[in-house]
């Protein structure tokens, strides 16, 4: 009865530790939560004109900050989407493919941002013929990613995209199978009324 009384114990000590853990992973789970951005920029290429290119921008962080202290946000991304237009004049200056990293500013309305997100990662890619192009921006091992220190006072903050957003690329020459340097620079187009640059949600200050 001993030994019987000793594994039940065991067994209900540890099935309270495992429900201990999975309230514990539950919790950090919940704390994640996904911030997004948006805008059209204004964008250089080369050979081309400055092009409209639709600038999205994601990273993940807490639920709630406590007033003054300091996180890191991960998964730190987005997208710039080449329409079809674009990617057509692209075509008949003779370049099919991209590669290269990003920079993107991001400031705070009451907290402090340490500096840009940099070194985002662009995969090299070749593109079909025709159609808009996706470039997916990422979050590397090599990439910086800046600190958010969250104002002295409860309450909320807002985080935006900063101004220019730059790249720096290589293009794929189709003729020769060579890549060639550019260095991208993007503003926010001029709209009335302005467009939003905000991240959605705000951040809660606790």
């Amino acid at each position: 009865m001993t030994r019987l009384r000793n594994l039940s114990l065991k067994a209900v000590t540890t099935a309270a530790a495992v429900s201990a853990l999975g309230m514990v992973f539950t919790g950090v789970a919940s704390a994640d939560t996904a911030y997004n951005a948006g805008a059209t920029y204004r964008c250089t290429f080369p050979g081309i004109p400055q092009q409209d290119v639709g600038i999205t921008a994601t990273l993940t962080g807490p639920d709630s900050i406590p007033a003054g202290t300091t996180v890191t946000p991960t998964n730190v991304g987005g997208t710039a989407t080449i329409s079809a237009a674009v990617h057509s004049l692209l075509t008949a200056v003779g370049y099919d493919g991209i590669r290269g990293t990003a920079t993107v500013p991001v400031t705070a309305a009451g907290g402090t941002v340490s500096g840009p997100a940099s070194g985002l990662n662009i995969p090299e890619t070749i593109y079909p013929a025709g159609g808009a192009i996706t470039v997916v921006i990422s979050q590397v091992a090599s990439s910086s990613i800046p600190t958010y220190t969250a104002p002295a006072a409860a309450g909320s903050d807002t985080l935006s995209l900063g101004t220019p957003i730059t790249a720096a690329l290589q293009f794929h020459k189709a003729s020769n199978n060579t890549w060639a340097n550019w260095n991208m620079s993007c503003t926010p187009k001029t709209t009335s009324p302005a467009q939003n640059l905000a991240f959605s949600p705000t951040f809660v200050i606790t």
